[in-house]
């Protein structure tokens, strides 16, 4: 089965989501002034992801060690003895962790923290209702993100629906690695689509996020023929792997004529760094730049010059 199934066969009901952060006052994420609802699970492991804690499709425990005071309760706790105290603070075997999150729930210093909780669709849809007066005012509204927001396609699907009935405006941020029939759907209560475009190379796309991009630029083709939402595309500039003038002409040339109000062209960071190591895991852009200005302005002007709106995102 491949990754795909395997997301949606584990999809609940639509009436639960497992969200790992709800941020408000987002101005990155659409115009205006903006709540992001970010859903957990995604089928990509794009290599300078910020996010690690949004790729799994349950939630996960991270260990911040500089907060710990080694009381012990945590390891106490842990019927099945994956907690241990070691030089100092708290540290996790995940091959033996269930999860049950015991010892989270005892900690005194918030040193464990789980990431992704699930709540009720209600709920959700009252929290990012309460900033509604924002969003009138500043032509703003509501995001869902991820991870991958369609990889749990039924709540995405009735959160945005709900969200349209409070005539809410709303945004898609995905990365089109979803089957065509969820997308069709969730289009009809979908303002604005933020479509990630990373390689238009396939071999490169997969070496770089482990899935091919046919089926993204498939779905990208079928969203402008469907004609329902505007589209931004978002192209995250990553140093020796998309940055390259060859690329940005290529990718000119591939979005010419398109209806896309913009490209934005979001600058590598680090701000995820710490999160890899609070979830056990070893950052995977440890070797990569970020780039100067002048290499954005650059990628932008040949963007511009086929007539496209660009954006840089800092």
């Amino acid at each position: 089965m491949n990754r795909l199934n395997v997301l949606w066969n584990n999809q609940g009901d639509g009436e639960k989501g497992l969200i790992f952060n709800i941020q408000r006052y987002s101005i990155q994420d659409g115009p205006g002034i903006r709540t992001t609802v970010f859903l957990k699970s995604c089928p990509l492991r794009c290599r300078w992801c910020s996010n690690p804690e949004s790729q799994n499709p349950f939630p996960e425990i991270m260990v911040r060690a500089q907060k710990c005071q080694a009381c012990g309760q945590c390891v106490e706790s842990c019927e099945k003895g994956a907690v241990a105290i070691v030089d100092g603070t708290a540290c996790i075997d995940r091959s033996v962790c269930n999860r049950c999150m015991d010892c989270v729930a005892v900690c005194p210093t918030g040193t464990l923290e789980s990431t992704g909780q699930y709540m009720r669709l209600e709920d959700v849809v009252e929290e990012v209702s309460r900033d509604e007066l924002f969003y009138k005012n500043s032509g703003g509204g509501v995001t869902l993100s991820g991870g991958e927001p369609l990889a749990q396609p039924d709540f995405a699907l009735n959160f945005l629906k709900r969200c349209k009935e409070r005539l809410l405006s709303t945004a898609l941020d995905t990365s089109g690695y979803v089957k065509w029939d969820i997308l069709d759907r969730v289009l009809e209560y979908t303002d604005l689509v933020l479509f990630d475009v990373k390689h238009l190379d396939p071999e490169l796309h997969f070496q770089a996020t482990h899935v091919y991009n046919n089926l993204i630029l498939e779905n990208l083709d079928k969203i402008i023929r469907a004609d329902r939402s505007r589209v931004w595309i978002r192209v995250p500039v990553i140093s020796g792997f998309n940055d390259s003038e060859e690329h940005a002409r290529h990718l000119a040339r591939r979005l010419h004529g398109m209806p896309v109000e913009k490209i934005s062209l979001l600058h590598f960071h680090e701000w995820g760094k710490p999160k890899y190591a609070f979830l056990g895991r070893e950052y995977p852009c440890s070797d990569t730049d970020s780039h100067a200005k002048e290499t954005l302005n650059h990628l932008k002007d040949i963007l511009e010059d086929e007539g496209l709106c660009v954006t840089i995102d800092y």
